[in-house]
């Protein structure tokens, strides 16, 4: 089908469903979201190269009636990056779909109250210039005590039986088991066409309004364990209807280890996924989160493309503790994502993550800072060049000879090679902890310079070509 037969299509189909009948915007816009052209590792906005932080106190934030505000601080700190999932499980959530006279669900009517809280988000933000992550499905949405009140439970909706799609009344086991036919619908899978009829409902209404905005990436899942097919499906179908606007797309895998083979199906097929997102890493402390994510970033090196981190957790509550994803751990993740080259970093929200507070408030502010004097794309990792940074002591990226961005997560002392540069350099101390400019140092070139922090906590040093 062609791109003018497509956009028809989905417009008629969006006008069945009670859509918005504006006009969905199609064709190229080098005005929206879209790999950086110099450096694709990164992303551009309105034609220019940025760098997307985020922290944010919710997921589904659109739901949040408090949302102006809340983006208002978070742009007055440098942030402009927001996951928004389409989650409506929290109470007082509105829910997609209407209410028939009977009382239960009617899942050919929309509820233009959820969509029009979705539209006044993404007008928001668009109006400070803040990316959004949407996260098309989730799985906690659709099982255990949320399957309950779920409009796609055939109790609750007069469009179809238990019998007629093959769910259950019940899904007890946690949803990363994958036990829930709600994901396996698609064609190559179980075929279930009663209920994809009604997900791909969803998905082109959300199109109709999402197409409408320049600042929207897409995301199939939340963590998911999920199939092959039933990301493949969606991507593909998402892309059939975007009416011809260049779009970006990926899947976020569950797996904690970013090695692990089902993370190469995103990583393997950029044809498909325009961007990455290793969230799930954010799990991984010390040194092997640097590393893990290093691996990613190898084994795209000769088709680079955006790696964003739409998570990140920590925090000092539960059983995050016990595995040393404390509040610490989230800040450093962030700083070592940045120099790690990650063209997205978001502190997950409370209690999972440190949501917009003083510790993540100050991690954005310090790099913000730092970018008015070095833009991270035109860094590169560049731990070759430290000497006796052991384990998490210390991260390094460079543009060798000119630029260098050294952080260290505590207190510590390492070795910077400078051995085949000449001349001085002026440096500076940033502290994480407060994002305040601290001492400034001169060193000079010509062979291994020691740098150790002043002082306790996590520093920034910022050291440049004179």
């Amino acid at each position: 089908m062609n791109k003018s037969l497509c956009l028809l299509a989905l417009m008629i189909l969006s006008l069945s469903f009670g859509c918005s009948s504006s006009q969905i915007k199609t064709g190229p816009d080098e005005m929206a979201i879209r790999p950086y052209t110099e450096n694709p590792r990164y992303w551009q906005y309105k034609n220019k190269p940025l760098l997307l932080l985020g922290a944010t106190d919710n997921d589904n934030l659109f739901q949040n009636s408090n949302i102006k505000s809340h983006l208002d601080s978070l742009k007055s700190i440098g942030g402009n990056y927001i996951r928004n999932t389409m989650s409506d499980r929290d109470p007082g959530d509105k829910r997609a779909f209407a209410i028939s006279a009977g009382g239960k669900y009617d899942l050919d009517h929309w509820n233009e109250d959820y969509w029009l809280l979705f539209e006044n988000m993404l007008k928001l933000t668009d109006e400070r210039d803040i990316i959004v992550q949407i996260e098309i499905w989730d799985r906690f949405d659709h099982s255990r005590n949320e399957w309950h009140g779920d409009p796609y439970n055939p109790k609750n909706n007069i469009n179809y039986t238990y019998h007629e799609t093959g769910l259950d009344s019940l899904y007890p086991s946690h949803p990363g088991r994958n036990e829930q036919p709600f994901f396996f619908t698609v064609p190559e899978l179980d075929n279930n066409a009663i209920l994809l009829k009604y997900q791909k409902a969803f998905v082109q209404k959300l199109l109709s309004v999402s197409l409408e905005y320049d600042n929207v990436l897409y995301c199939i899942d939340n963590e998911t364990s999920g199939t092959e097919e039933w990301a493949t499906f969606w991507t593909e179908f998402i892309r059939e209807n975007s009416g011809g606007k260049e779009i970006y797309i990926t899947q976020m895998w569950d797996d904690w280890d970013v090695k692990a083979d089902i993370h190469k199906r995103t990583i393997e097929h950029p044809e498909r996924y325009g961007y990455i997102d290793i969230a799930q890493n954010s799990h991984i402390t010390g040194r092997l989160n640097w590393d893990n994510a290093r691996y990613v970033f190898n084994h795209i090196r000769n088709d680079p493309r955006p790696v964003n981190s739409t998570k990140i957790y920590g925090g000092n509550h539960g059983i995050w503790l016990d595995r040393g994803i404390t509040a610490d751990h989230a800040v450093q993740t962030f700083c070592r994502n940045i120099l790690g080259g990650f063209a997205s970093s978001r502190f997950h929200r409370p209690p999972h993550g440190l949501g917009l507070s003083l510790p993540s408030i100050n991690s954005i502010k310090t790099i913000r800072k730092i970018e008015e004097k070095v833009k991270m794309w035109e860094l590169s990792p560049s731990m070759d060049l430290l000497t006796n940074a052991d384990g998490n002591e210390a991260y390094l990226a460079a543009s060798e000879g000119e630029k260098y961005v050294l952080f260290f997560p505590g207190e510590g002392s390492v070795e910077l090679n400078l051995g085949s540069i000449t001349g001085g350099f002026a440096g500076q101390w940033i502290s994480i902890t407060t994002g305040d400019w601290g001492d400034q140092f001169a060193i000079n070139g010509g062979g291994n310079v020691e740098i150790s922090t002043p002082g306790p906590g996590g520093w920034f040093a910022v050291i440049l070509k004179q």
